[in-house]
């Protein structure tokens, strides 16, 4: 892990953040835009490897930086019209995997249940297709004969940013509670105050006995 930045170089990591699109696609080599930020902030990466910005996004990252300007990597991909994730509903299985993959929160939907794309929230990551285990997810475009920033714009760039952070608090949340619930039930079996937890098995027949008990009960009352 990088140490954190001294205030001038944060200072340029904020203006070189504030440059890029935000897609999070990862496609830079970095996590997420910010790290790159950080990356070309420190002089660890070269301003060349953002796709989602092309050229433009090269020229706005030559004019925060001082740095020349350089033709984009082909490595890390090359401008493309934007597309937007859409999921084929005969072929969805429900499986969540494409939900815990998108950065910004843009697909919703519950596990054995066809899962939805907010298309206005979708950056074109392309995050969810590798990981669709039924290959249902295709990303068609949406802005023809238009890429980088000529299809796309700063307040969508900064609404992408803002669901992404929402996303990362959440998540951090999240996990927190969740250590929260483990370490409490760590505790309570320590001390002998909580009993073993119910298989799902068990769970199922305890409950199918239930409902048989009350179905002969019900039947005994209305016989006279």
């Amino acid at each position: 892990m990088s140490a954190p930045l001294s205030g001038v170089l944060k200072a340029l990591a904020d203006r070189i953040d504030a440059a890029l699109p935000q897609t999070q696609c990862t496609r830079c080599g970095e996590p997420d835009c910010r790290r790159y930020a950080e990356a070309i902030a420190r002089g660890e990466a070269p301003i060349n490897r953002c796709p989602p910005g092309g050229d433009e996004g090269v020229l706005r990252l030559a004019a925060v930086t001082g740095q020349p300007v350089l033709p984009l990597d082909p490595a890390h991909g090359l401008p493309a019209e934007r597309g937007v994730a859409r999921i084929d509903e005969a072929w969805c299985i429900g499986c969540t995997l494409c939900i815990k993959a998108c950065p910004v929160d843009a697909i919703v939907g519950s596990p054995k249940q066809m899962h939805l794309v907010i298309e206005s929230d979708c950056t074109g990551c392309e995050l969810c297709i590798p990981v669709c285990p039924v290959d249902c997810i295709d990303l068609p475009a949406v802005t023809p004969g238009r890429s980088g920033w000529a299809a796309w714009s700063d307040d969508e760039a900064q609404r992408a940013r803002q669901r992404y952070l929402d996303r990362s608090e959440r998540l951090t949340r999240e996990n927190s509670e969740l250590q929260q619930r483990l370490a409490a039930k760590a505790e309570s079996k320590l001390i002998g105050l909580e009993p073993e937890p119910e298989t799902d098995e068990k769970a199922r027949k305890r409950a199918v006995i239930e409902a048989a008990l009350a179905r002969a009960r019900a039947k005994a009352q209305s016989t006279p």
